[in-house]
Formats: structure tokens, C-alpha cells, sequence
């Protein structure tokens, strides 16, 4: 049940004046829950929990960690039914979404508990040489650490998402500025983890969720003296201007911002010759999925103007249009969709390619393909923008020479995709596909970008302004690199040394012994 109030640490809390209500995007109305903005001192109290809980919960055992992280996916599964039917009312999200996202969530959080029972991401380093000082180095957990909540993930990047788990994993109480849009879901996911934080034994204050509507909430936590980091998910503005705040504190600290890309996908021509209407469905699917509000859509499809991509270009058209409007997560969302989307086709210089016009309800946004040749994409920058929702730019390049000049031009991205179908052309195109590397956090070979695989491999992020930070990633077992700095001992006894880089190994973990990978005791 959400009772609309603050979590300050395992305490409900309700001292803000600022109410507001969530609304349910499918039906166009407000949810009945009242929520209250977090106040000024519940805010102070939240990061003075969290700086208190750091003194423990940064010593605490992975093992242990592990559990908690374990006890969270269980009890997020516990909230059973509500939680799901929540989740849609304030998102417009279909059932399928819901489940789909509430497995994404438990499952990084069991990632992550595996992570810390395996041990190794402590990286661990030892240098002992006769007649050298001995030097031994590892990965420790920085405080306290706020996550802003993602609009378009009411779970996988949010309250319980990625940041929060890989910052709890690596031992960083955490602070959630719970995201308007989806507040219900925040508290009833929140509840979860403040059950899980007591029955697993952890210190009060490793977890608050504060309510905001606006952006006071969020500026004042980042400000806070106590907060040593910062994850976020959304827009450019946002990121940049949270950034902002950080980079002039007295004592900056860093802020891990997930926000823009169009993720640019090139059709080479051998796959235009021989599976264009299968990248035209695929593609036609991934524009429209989620009404086109993932970060990973793809926003820009590049060829070499041919009679295949303009065959590629009309079947997707045709396949777009068939599919049916559906709704967005808030009017304000689709307020944004359409200003943005004016905007482009304001423009000169483009051919309509989508041709479905119809009346929709309110809060649903009809899809919109355009295609532009590669001299005017060039001399216009506003094609290069994202619009956020099911909408995507046609770029018919004159040759390879214009393709690699667009791709040169662009700014950095989350994604890049490659359709292909003959290696021999790759030759051809080697410099493009290089250039487009250059540009993007991951490369990706005869798929669609929508979709992101949570393992230790995945890369998401990318040259700013995809993100605040190219070298670190928001998914996947390596975003707990975020919230550790380094530390080296030099000449400590033994015993007076971390477990993990003890001469015994007790934890049997991998560690880098001059140079040498392994598990062998010293």
C-alpha cells in the first residue's frame, strides 16, 4: 500500500508542504495517491543516515552484502500484483512491460550478489619483489551516493535499478531522488528494500526514497557536502545541469549521467540486397517499441542513396505505419514528443515517409519517419537531434566519402549498428565503421539496438553527451566501477591488511600477484 510519504532511512516521513499526484497516462486522469515532496531537513537527516550507515556497511562482508542484495529481489517479487498494477497506472506500460522489467530487476540484483560472492571485482593487485617496497592495491567504496530515477524504467533504472545495485554492491549507502512520474511504484519498491535492509541486518540509513515534483529535492541533495557521487538517467539538460551543480561545489564530486544518443545505425548495401524487408520489420519494431521511449531507439539510418535503400526506406514506412499508436508515460512526455517532433519537420529539405494519420487519445503519440539527403543533414543540425519517442531520420548519402563525413560530424552516442551481409564490402567501408566506433559506447553487428544485455561485458554509455563519462557504463556487472576509488597499501603487516590482499588469500579470490593472474596464496 503507498502512502505517498517519504522513506528517511526505515522511517516514513511526511514534513514537506509540496504535495502532487502521479497520473495514469492511459486513462488521462490523476491517480488517487497524494504524495509530499520531500523537505529541507528530511533531506539533511536522509544524507546524515546514509553518511552513518557508511562507517558499517562499508566494512560489511560481500557475503553479506550479497544477502541483502538477494533479499531485495525477493521481496520486490513479494509485492506481487500491486506492484505490477501500480507500475502500469502511472506508466501506461503494458502488463508483458511490467513483468518484463520487474525480471530485469530482481535479476541485477541477483547479478550483483553473485559478483560478490565470486569475489574479484575488488581488483585486487599485489607487487612483492626482495628488495622493493611492498605494494598492494584495491578497490574501496567512496559514501553515500544519490540516484536519480529514470521517467521511461520505473524499475530497471530506478528505485531498485542498476545504480542503486551496483552502488549498494559496492558498499555506498544510497539516497533515491524518486522520479515524479511513477512515485507509487518508488515507495512500494522502496518498502522492499527497507524489509530486506532489516531482515538481512543492515545498518538504517544504507537506503532513503524521497519524493520530489520539481527540482529543489534533487539540487539540494547533490550540494550536500555528505553525497560523494551521483547515477542519473535522462534528458541532456538534466545530466549536464546536475554536472553543473557538482563540478562547483567546494568539494566537486562526480556525476554519472546516462542521457541522450539517436544511435546511428548504417545499411550497408550487400544487406540491403539481400534481407531488406527483414531490416525493414526489425526495424519498423524497434522504432515503435515503447512508443518509442528507450534511450537506445533508433533515431538515425544511414545508407548510399541506391534503388535498395530507397526499396529499405519504403518498406519500412509501410511497416511503421502498421503498427498502432500506443501510449506514452506522461502527457508531459508527449507534450515534448510533439514540440520536438514539430520542430524537425519545421524544416526544409525533407520527404515525409510515414503517411498514418489518425486521432489517437490523448496521451498516445503516432509514429513519424522523414528522410533527408546527406548534403542537407549536414547543413542542419536540428535533424541531428533526438526525439524522444517513435521517431527516426532517413539519411540518403551521396557515397562513402558523405557517409563518413555524417558520421565524423555526429556526437557521441550509446549505439552504432552495422548491417551487413557480405564481409568482402567491409573494406569499403573500414574507415566509416571506425570512425563510427570512435563515436559510440557500443558497436553493434545485424541486430537493433533496443535492448540491453545486463552482463559484465555490456557497455552503456558513451562520448559525451551520450553520457557525463565515457570510460563507465549504467549496466552491467562493471557499473559498480562508479562508486570505488583505488587504494594501496605500502609495507603493512599482514594481518593488518584487507582480507582480500592478505598473503593466505582467505577469500580465494583472483588477484594480480606481480603481474601474474591467480588464486594462489602467497
Amino acid at each position: 500500500m503507498t502512502t505517498g510519504k517519504n522513506y528517511i532511512g526505515d522511517v516514513l516521513s511526511a514534513k514537506g508542504k509540496k504535495t502532487f499526484k502521479t497520473i495514469n497516462p492511459e486513462l488521462n486522469i490523476e491517480n488517487e495517491t497524494v504524495f509530499y515532496e520531500a523537505a529541507e531537513d528530511e533531506i539533511n537527516q536522509a544524507v546524515l543516515l546514509a553518511e552513518e550507515a557508511f562507517k558499517t556497511y562499508s566494512k560489511t562482508a560481500d557475503a553479506e552484502k550479497a544477502d541483502f542484495l538477494d533479499a531485495i529481489a525477493e521481496e520486490i517479487e513479494a509485492l506481487g500484483e500491486e506492484l505490477l498494477t501500480t507500475y502500469i497506472q502511472e506508466s501506461g506500460l503494458p502488463a508483458g512491460r511490467a513483468n518484463g522489467e520487474r525480471a530485469r530487476t530482481t535479476g541485477q540484483l541477483k547479478a550483483f550478489a553473485a559478483m560478490l560472492r565470486e569475489g574479484s571485482w575488488v581488483e585486487a593487485i599485489i607487487n612483492k619483489t626482495e628488495g622493493k617496497p611492498d605494494i598492494r592495491r584495491l578497490q574501496i567504496p567512496i559514501g553515500p551516493v544519490v540516484v536519480f530515477g529514470a521517467s521511461n524504467f520505473p524499475l530497471a533504472f530506478s528505485t531498485a535499478g542498476g545504480d542503486t545495485a551496483s552502488a549498494l554492491a559496492a558498499g555506498c549507502p544510497v539516497i533515491v531522488k524518486s522520479h515524479p512520474l511513477h512515485a507509487g511504484t518508488g515507495e512500494l519498491v522502496a518498502s522492499a528494500i527497507i524489509k530486506a535492509a532489516k531482515r538481512t541486518g543492515m545498518p538504517n540509513g544504507v537506503f532513503s526514497n524521497l519524493n520530489s515534483s520539481g527540482i529543489e529535492v534533487g539540487k539540494t541533495l547533490v550540494e550536500h557536502p555528505s553525497v560523494k557521487a551521483v547515477g542519473f538517467t535522462g534528458s541532456i539538460k538534466g545530466g549536464t545541469a546536475l554536472c553543473k551543480i557538482a563540478a562547483g561545489r567546494p568539494l566537486p564530486i562526480p556525476v554519472y549521467a546516462e542521457m541522450g544518443s539517436i544511435n546511428p545505425v548504417l545499411a550497408l548495401p550487400s544487406a540491403l540486397k539481400t534481407d531488406s524487408e527483414k531490416w525493414a520489420k526489425n526495424y519498423a519494431a524497434s522504432i515503435t517499441a515503447g512508443t518509442g521511449q528507450f534511450c537506445t531507439n533508433p533515431g538515425l539510418i544511414l545508407g548510399i542513396d541506391s534503388e535498395e535503400l530507397n526499396h529499405f526506406f519504403s518498406i519500412l514506412a509501410r511497416e511503421t505505419d502498421l503498427s498502432e499508436p500506443s501510449c506514452m508515460l506522461h502527457p508531459a512526455i508527449k507534450s515534448q514528443y510533439e514540440n520536438l517532433k514539430s520542430e524537425v519537420l519545421e524544416q526544409e529539405g525533407y520527404t515525409q515517409q510515414t503517411t498514418l494519420q489518425k486521432e489517437v487519445k490523448p496521451n498516445y503519440a503516432v509514429q513519424n519517419i522523414i528522410a533527408v539527403d546527406g548534403d542537407t543533414f549536414l547543413k542542419n543540425k536540428t535533424f541531428h537531434k533526438e526525439v524522444f519517442g517513435p521517431f527516426s531520420v532517413l539519411v540518403k548519402c551521396r557515397d562513402i566519402k558523405q557517409l563518413n563525413e555524417i558520421i565524423q560530424d555526429l556526437e557521441g552516442q550509446l549505439t552504432g549498428t552495422v548491417l551487413n551481409s557480405d564481409l568482402q564490402e567491409w573494406e569499403d567501408f573500414k574507415e566509416v565503421i571506425e570512425n563510427l566506433k570512435n563515436k559510440v559506447g557500443r558497436l553493434i553487428f545485424n541486430n537493433v539496438p533496443t535492448g540491453v544485455e545486463v552482463c559484465s561485458g555490456m557497455t552503456h554509455g558513451g562520448p559525451f553527451p551520450a553520457s557525463s563519462d565515457s570510460k563507465f557504463t549504467s549496466v552491467g556487472l562493471t557499473a559498480v566501477k562508479r562508486w570505488v576509488r583505488p587504494v594501496t597499501f605500502q609495507d603493512w603487516p599482514d594481518q593488518l591488511l584487507p582480507e582480500a590482499l592478505q598473503d593466505k588469500n582467505p577469500l580465494r579470490i583472483n588477484r594480480t600477484v606481480n603481474d601474474i593472474l591467480t588464486q594462489n596464496p602467497i
